[in-house]
């Protein structure tokens, strides 16, 4: 071997011992956005269902074996996710901003009303006091977070617009002060705004053009599926009030609650396993707004000034359970670590490098890690 071999050998063992004792003495960084605990997901959908508890979703007994059988054998079962309040929108909201249950979000806002803060700005824990429903513009979601940093997201809402002299088909919300008439289902139409969360922040209903193109109805899902420069970074689905569960029977017949709700599940999930975007680097989570009971988990408190969370039921929304699929979770997956609704808003924020929103700023907090990612990633082509 010549004299510029051995040295170049030396050279390259040299430099890669420093690389070694370089990552071995500085903390995890994390890359493109992503937390050193969490693979690098940059496709998250989530399906939220209605009204339903651990035992009766997840149980022996349950009336759903896709949900509560099938999907658990191909990814993560988490018996110990819970809502954080009662009724509906109260959770919804929580889970997008970080707000707490107030008064009229807990009475699931049967008035669209002005949202009216009690202090000039929110508190040390992003929390802005008051009562009301559709927040002013100085409240951010993370939807507007992921704009902000550049990522995609798009709200999928099964029945919007279906009738036209109802709701429109698109950021479809009713005018502010009236009754909100989609509070219940009809024959045709079994949309509801109150399970539309986007709709309730004058920071993206104010922006009209920038709503329409991102609150939709579902039937666009399937074509934005078949191409991954189509499909947003964040989808967030609402089947109607009989698909997600919430009615039973329906107003249109069907047998509503878990039936309905796991034949949704069986046509769609299936589809989304199957997106480019997905097999790529994906995240499912299919989950439930509250339960029947008022536990609660995870340091959860109220508003400042406003109600228990659970309202009449307890401290918090119950235990529902969650069920995650994932090219980086092994199928059979369970963890029995506790988490909520602000859990999730907390772990969605870290996997896009975000800050964190409202009670999301919690570090108390456990957001989904090694628990739930138990899957190397998968090998790109």
């Amino acid at each position: 071997m010549s004299h510029f071999s051995i040295c170049l050998a030396l050279r390259r063992t040299l430099t890669r011992a420093c690389l070694l004792l370089f990552a071995l003495s500085v903390p995890a960084i994390s890359l493109a956005g992503s937390s050193p605990t969490q693979p690098p997901i940059r496709h998250v959908f989530i399906i939220m269902l209605e009204n339903e508890s651990y035992p009766v979703t997840f149980g022996p007994q349950s009336i759903a074996p896709y949900l509560a059988r099938e999907l658990p054998k191909q990814g993560a079962l988490l018996p110990n996710y819970y809502g954080v309040g009662h009724y509906s929108l109260d959770n919804y909201i929580a889970m997008i901003s970080g707000q707490a249950p107030n008064p009229a979000t807990q009475g699931d806002c049967v008035a669209f009303s002005e949202f009216v803060p009690t202090a000039s700005k929110p508190d040390e824990n992003g929390q802005l006091p008051g009562a009301g429903c559709v927040y002013p513009k100085s409240i951010h979601t993370l939807a507007n977070q992921l704009t902000d940093a550049g990522f995609t997201w798009k709200a999928y809402m099964e029945d919007m617009g279906k009738d036209p002299a109802r709701e429109s088909a698109t950021c479809a919300h009713p005018a502010i002060g009236t009754p909100d008439i989609t509070e219940h289902a009809t024959p045709n139409d079994q949309y509801a705004a109150k399970h539309n969360p986007f709709m309730y922040f004058h920071s993206i209903i104010d922006k009209r053009k920038y709503c329409d193109s991102r609150v939709v109805n579902l039937e666009h899902l399937t074509n934005d599926l078949a191409k991954i420069e189509n499909t947003a970074n964040f989808i967030y689905i609402t089947p109607n009030l009989c698909h997600d569960g919430h009615d039973a029977p329906c107003k249109n017949g069907d047998a509503g609650g878990l039936i309905s709700a796991d034949a949704f599940l069986r046509v769609w999930v299936p589809r989304i396993l199957n997106s480019q975007a997905f097999k790529k680097d994906g995240l499912l989570i299919v989950t439930f707004d509250e339960g029947n009971d008022g536990k609660a988990c995870c340091n959860e408190r109220p508003l400042p000034g406003g109600p228990q969370p659970g309202g009449q039921i307890g401290p918090g929304g119950g235990q529902i359970g969650a069920v995650l699929l994932s090219p980086f979770i092994a199928p059979g997956t369970q963890s029995d670590v506790e988490y909520n609704h602000y859990s999730l808003l907390r772990t969605l924020e870290d996997i896009f490098g975000l800050s964190h929103l409202g009670y999301a700023q919690d570090n108390q907090l456990r957001t989904f890690s090694s628990d739930v990612f138990t899957a190397q990633p998968p090998v790109a082509k």
